[in-house]
């Protein structure tokens, strides 16, 4: 009796791709962009270079990958804040979220999303714009729901959703650097409660 050959079955890798992208996350988060290189991130993700190709691309593919993965964890406060009722509660919510996210216990201080890539050479050039994209795209919800805050009265007449949202964009970068350098939770806590104080009301 003749047996049919079994069609060859890909190889499966030998690592889990969520875990060492979520190791490749810190690295950038740490280093940044250009200071974290090909070696520190192979090691630090427990795979080799032809591993990390294979399954993310090159670097800057890595690093557009980690980022993704960086805006669903410590960064998804602010998603979460849009949702909120009132625009003052989603002012509340994207401050403190920066607050808490750069201050993290057990994780770099800061924000992979603001001190990734500031500053960069020829190399880094692409993630520093992959990086001043996301951080506009957040300025341009935050507009759009203060857009519709006003439209609802729940801002007053006059109010400019676009300055509003550039202010708490401006407002949360800076406790992600205040964070880098060592500030702590109860200070930029103390930062976000003033510039709270100074929200527009109804």
């Amino acid at each position: 009796m003749e047996t049919r050959r079994k069609a060859p079955v890909g190889r499966p890798r030998g690592f889990d791709t969520d875990e060492a992208l979520e190791r490749a996350v810190r690295v950038f988060w740490e280093q940044g962009y250009e200071g974290a290189s090909l070696t520190d991130l192979t090691e630090a993700m427990g795979i080799t270079r032809t591993s990390m190709y294979a399954a993310f691309g090159n670097k800057e593919d890595l690093f557009r990958k980690a980022l993704e993965r960086y805006t669903e964890g410590p960064a998804s406060y602010g998603a979460r804040a849009l949702r909120e009722p009132t625009a003052r509660q989603v002012a509340a919510a994207f401050l403190n979220g920066s607050v808490r996210a750069t201050t993290r216990p057990g994780c770099p201080s800061g924000c992979l999303g603001v001190q990734g890539a500031l500053a960069a050479g020829e190399p880094g050039r692409a993630a520093r714009d992959t990086l001043t994209a996301w951080r506009e795209e957040a300025v341009v919800a935050l507009r759009d729901r203060f857009r519709r805050a006003v439209d609802e009265g729940d801002l007053p007449p006059g109010s400019d959703p676009g300055l509003l949202a550039r202010y708490l964009m401006t407002v949360g970068n800076g406790i992600a650097v205040q964070a880098a350098g060592g500030a702590t939770c109860d200070d930029l806590q103390l930062v976000a409660d003033m510039a709270l104080r100074n929200w527009p009301s109804a």
